[in-house]
């Protein structure tokens, strides 16, 4: 069978604040809750450490488009205040790799989100659901990024 291709997603924020304070917010893993759409009903169930570093795991709680789904991650690089990355342990894709980086700019921060992902189930489910996902993605991201607007 053939494989689901590995999509890529990338969006930009520009953050009218220093680097170490943009960054500060992403290390308290509440703040995934907070910039998460509603609709998903995102819960952190578990954080393996006290604070987020390399090697640190989250097992999640949420619902996609109704459907309860577990999903546990783990942070495998972490650069403080340049940049983390993320993989998807369990949870609802075949692979899910999250690099987030932070670059000074003039005048604030220039955040940078990386989304490597594939689905499961091969390239039947990909044609048929590939679309769909790419859209659900492109909207939590774009929702992400109306409350860090805010927020700052």
């Amino acid at each position: 069978m053939f494989q689901a291709l590995l999509r890529v997603y990338q969006t930009s924020t520009f953050i009218p604040k220093p680097r170490s304070e943009v960054f500060a917010f992403f290390c308290d893993a509440k703040n995934l809750e907070r910039i998460t759409p509603p609709t998903l009903q995102f819960h952190i169930l578990e954080q393996t450490t006290k604070n987020i570093t390399q090697g640190t795991e989250f097992e999640y709680q949420l619902k996609i488009h109704g459907v309860p789904v577990r999903w546990r991650s783990k942070i495998i690089d972490w650069k403080p205040e340049e940049k983390f990355t993320d993989i998807q342990i369990k949870g609802p894709y075949k692979k899910w790799h999250h690099t987030h980086t932070f670059e000074e700019v003039e005048s604030g921060t220039l955040m940078t989100d990386t989304v490597l992902y594939q689905l499961r189930g091969g390239r039947l489910i990909d044609l048929l659901a590939g679309w769909w996902v790419k859209k659900d993605v492109a909207k939590i991201f774009s929702y992400r990024e109306q409350v860090i607007q805010n927020y700052f």
